[in-house]
This record gives structure tokens, C-alpha cells and sequence, in this order.
């Protein structure tokens, strides 16, 4: 009978346990509660992932009330994908967690952490699963609720500053969201996105049709932090508790990159207004210039948090890189790339957290030495760094071989060639690290390092061997990635 009911399941576990958090009031138990709840909701998406391997879609009614009367839950390769990155990104992180938020926020605030850690993860995986415009609105807001409060949770007061940012953009972007929500059930008199992309058919000669795109486009858009609708990402991300930064720089962009792909090729396809309005040239022209920035920005930075984290805008730019070339083989790249970059990025923060637990802001300066004095978190950075560049036996060389091919199969020789160069910039802020790591002496400030807790060192490698496990087996990885990427292109 519970199987029947595993879709809901993927929202109601984290959205009912966040307010026991408040109940609760104690850090402990308040983190055993998220642990446990956040494991029992990556293994119902396990079992999710798997049920879709043999059904192809699962479609659930809330309430009882069919489609599209009622609100619908729909599963198929690909949100099935992505639920299981963002359940199994947030279980290993809060297994990360305790020792960091230890030392990061004072401990009668941790309750309030873990009540938002789980509002967040709960309106990531509804915005995901959901089938229901107005619902993807609704989760889209309680996640990015949750994610203030959280950002707003760093020991440094830049961290408010940080927060009320995205605040400011992120209402912008809810309100883009709205707008092209409500145009749509205007046009359609529906809110079901299969039942809105049956009927918008009738509508392509509507200025409307185009209007309610435009108004997703840059809503969804500033969510992913697609350029230049970037700038609240880079202090998010340096100013906010090292769980929060590893969280969001894991999924919360996922997210939103899947709702661009499943607007644009499943909602929109009917109506072509992607390619035929020539849309997916201005992604691919602002996805480029992401590239170049990102990484550029990566080299004059000094924070390791904000380097990553600019670093983490030319990722997206390859993601939608692929997904602008509108084809079977680009979507696969851009998809296989959503995987490797949780899983590079989040091991990456996940190891800066066990140099914050040293040193409350880590910088490059702070990391000298540090291949004799944290030997393990030096090799993972290498490691993730070398994912970055694209090299061979990292999972990042799986997409961006991927995507180099998608991109010559178009005959766009330049674009290849960008490509390609924006990895030697890659090289460029990676070896600056190693230098630091392993050609400089540890300063005098070094001798009284804290022990890094066994269970960070532990959930930051697993990561790291993550990144070399499906470099070197990325059957996985591909075949998802190419079931999803199939199932849009040929619907």
C-alpha cells in the first residue's frame, strides 16, 4: 500500500518533519531527526528511480482528485534523475553536517538550521516532481524561504547582506514565474503541465504564448544563475554556514536547470518557440560568455569559497551550453554534467567546510602547505579539481567529452573551440591551489590545527571517489542521462 503513495512520500517526509525540528529545540535530536528522515528520502527515491526503469512514468493524484482537475505528481526519467541527486546530495551532507554547524553556528540556533535545511530539500524535490504549474511556484517559494534563512545563518554579518541579495532577486524571479503561470492558465484555462502543453498547440499564434515563455525564461533563468542574472550567487555561496554553501551549490541550481529543460522541451515543444524564435542562440551566447567569466572571475579571486563559487557559473554555462544545442545528444551532455557538477561541487565544498573548521573564512592564502598539514583534504581538492578541468578519468571529462561531441555533431567548430580553451582557464585557478598546497611551506599559524572530525573526512572522500568512480564507470551516469534526454527529444 506505502507504494503506492512513494511519490508523495518524496515531499511530505521533509515538509512534516521540519516543523518537529522547532519542537524539538535541542541540536541533537534535531539532527538525528534530519538524518534519518533525509536517508528515508533518498531511498524512496531509489526505489522511485528504479520503478521508472520498468514503467517509464508514474503519475500520483493528490487527494484522491485526477489530473488535471486535481494537483499531479509525475515521475519520469528525468525528474527521477534528478530527485535521486538532491535526496542523496542532502543525506550525505547532513550525515557531514554536525561537527561544521558545531563550529560554525551557535548551537542553540541549530534546530532553526535543520527546520530550513528541510523545508529547503522539501521544496526542491516538489518543485522536481510536481506536475502542477502553480505548484511548481509554491515549492519554488518554499524552498527559496528556507534558503534565505539559511544563507542569513553564517558567522560573518556579510552573510545578512548575502541573504537579503537574494532575497531582492529571488522575489524578481518568483514574480517572472507568476506572471508566465498565470499567462499560461490564461491561454489554456489548465495548471497541469501535460494537459498545458496539449492545448498550448491552439495558442502559437498568440503574442501571449511568447510573453508567458519570456516571463518563465527570465524567472527560471535568474533561479539558475544564468548569466548575468548571477550576481546573488557568488556571496551566497562564500557567506553562508559550509553546509548551506555545499547544499546550494549541489542542487539548488539543479533545480532549476531541470525546470528550463522541462519547460522548453516538454511544456513548449509543441510550439517550437525555443529554436523557432531563436532563443536557444541567446542561451548559447550567454551560456558561453558564463564560461569564460566564471572561470576568469575563478583566477582573480582570493576567497576559496567565492572562487568555487564563481567557478560554479561556467559550470552551469556548460550545462546550458547543452541544453541550448536542442538536441538528443546536447541534452545528454547537459544532463550528465548536472551529475557531475553536484557531485564535483559538492565534494569541493564539502572539503572547504574541513578547512573552515580551522580557519572561519578560508582563503588561498590560508591553504600553504596544506599537503602536509591536511594531506587528505589536499588530495581531494586536486582530485575535484581535476574533474573540473575535464580530464580524463574524472566524471567531469564524461560530459564535456560529451558535450564537445554534441557540439561538433552541429558543425559549430568555434563554439567547440571555446569550449575547449575555457578548460586551459580551468587549469589556470586549479594550479594556483596546488601551487599553494604543495610548492609553499605551512605558515607558523599552523602548529595548533584542529582535528578534522572522521565523519567530514569520510562524507568529503566519498564524493571525491564518487568523481573517480564514474569517471572510470559512467555507465550509470550516460544511461540516465540518455533515457531522460530521449524521452523529451522524441515526445
Amino acid at each position: 500500500m506505502i507504494l503506492m503513495h512513494l511519490p508523495a512520500l518524496q515531499v511530505l517526509l521533509p515538509l512534516l518533519s521540519a516543523p518537529i525540528c522547532i519542537f524539538l529545540r535541542f541540536s541533537n535530536p534535531a539532527w538525528v531527526l534530519s538524518l534519518v528522515i533525509s536517508w528515508l528520502t533518498f531511498f524512496v527515491s531509489i526505489f522511485l528511480y528504479l520503478h521508472i526503469q520498468t514503467s517509464k512514468t508514474i503519475s500520483y493524484a493528490m487527494g484522491g482528485w485526477q489530473p488535471p482537475w486535481g494537483i499531479e505528481y509525475f515521475v519520469d526519467n528525468l525528474n527521477a534523475f534528478i530527485l535521486l541527486i538532491i535526496s542523496g546530495m542532502s543525506a550525505l551532507i547532513v550525515t557531514y553536517a554536525r561537527n561544521s554547524l558545531l563550529k560554525e553556528i551557535p548551537r542553540q540556533k541549530h534546530y532553526l538550521f535543520w527546520t530550513s535545511y528541510l523545508l529547503c530539500v522539501a521544496g526542491l524535490m516538489g518543485v522536481t516532481i510536481t506536475g502542477d504549474a502553480f505548484n511548481i511556484f509554491v515549492f519554488l517559494e518554499i524552498s527559496s524561504l528556507a534558503t534565505y534563512v539559511l544563507i542569513a545563518m553564517g558567522s560573518d554579518k556579510r552573510s545578512l547582506v548575502a541573504s537579503y541579495r537574494y532575497l531582492i532577486m529571488g522575489t524578481i524571479g518568483a514574480t517572472f514565474i507568476v506572471l508566465g503561470v498565470g499567462m499560461l492558465y490564461a491561454l489554456t484555462g489548465t495548471l497541469n503541465l501535460i494537459d498545458i502543453s496539449e492545448k498550448i498547440v491552439d495558442a502559437s499564434e498568440n503574442r501571449s504564448t511568447l510573453a508567458a515563455f519570456a516571463f518563465l525564461f527570465v524567472g527560471i533563468s535568474l533561479k539558475l544563475a544564468l548569466f548575468p542574472l548571477h550576481a546573488w550567487l557568488p556571496n551566497a555561496y562564500t557567506y553562508s554556514p559550509s553546509v548551506a554553501a555545499t547544499f546550494l551549490a549541489a542542487t539548488s541550481t539543479k533545480v532549476g536547470i531541470y525546470l528550463l529543460i522541462r519547460f522548453v522541451f516538454d511544456v513548449f515543444e509543441g510550439v517550437k518557440i525555443f529554436e523557432n524564435l531563436g532563443i536557444n542562440h541567446i542561451l548559447m551566447v550567454l551560456s558561453l560568455i558564463a564560461i569564460i567569466y566564471g572561470s576568469v572571475a575563478s583566477i582573480l579571486e582570493k576567497n576559496l569559497k567565492k572562487l568555487f563559487a564563481f567557478s560554479s557559473i561556467s559550470q552551469i554555462g556548460f550545462i546550458t551550453l547543452g541544453i541550448s544545442l536542442a538536441t538528443t545528444s546536447g541534452l545528454t551532455a547537459a544532463i550528465v554534467h548536472i551529475a557531475n557538477h553536484a557531485i564535483t561541487k559538492g565534494a569541493i565544498f564539502l572539503l572547504l567546510g574541513c578547512i573552515a573548521f580551522n580557519f572561519v573564512n578560508p582563503s588561498v592564502e590560508n591553504i600553504k602547505g596544506l599537503g602536509k598539514t591536511m594531506p587528505l583534504v589536499a588530495i581531494g581538492i586536486v582530485i575535484t579539481g581535476l574533474s573540473l578541468i575535464g580530464v580524463p578519468g574524472t566524471v567531469g571529462f564524461i560530459s564535456k567529452w560529451n558535450l564537445i561531441f554534441a557540439i561538433l555533431e552541429k558543425d559549430f567548430l568555434l563554439i567547440a573551440f571555446l569550449t575547449l580553451g575555457s578548460s586551459l582557464i580551468t587549469i589556470i585557478y586549479v594550479w594556483k591551489l596546488v601551487e599553494m598546497m604543495y610548492l609553499n611551506e605551512p605558515n607558523n599559524n599552523r602548529k595548533n590545527l584542529q582535528k578534522i572530525p572522521f565523519i567530514m573526512n569520510i562524507s568529503s572522500l566519498l564524493l571525491v571517489l564518487l568523481c573517480l568512480y564514474f569517471g572510470l564507470n559512467p555507465s550509470w551516469i550516460l544511461e540516465g542521462a540518455t533515457s531522460a534526454a530521449n524521452s523529451l527529444t522524441s515526445s
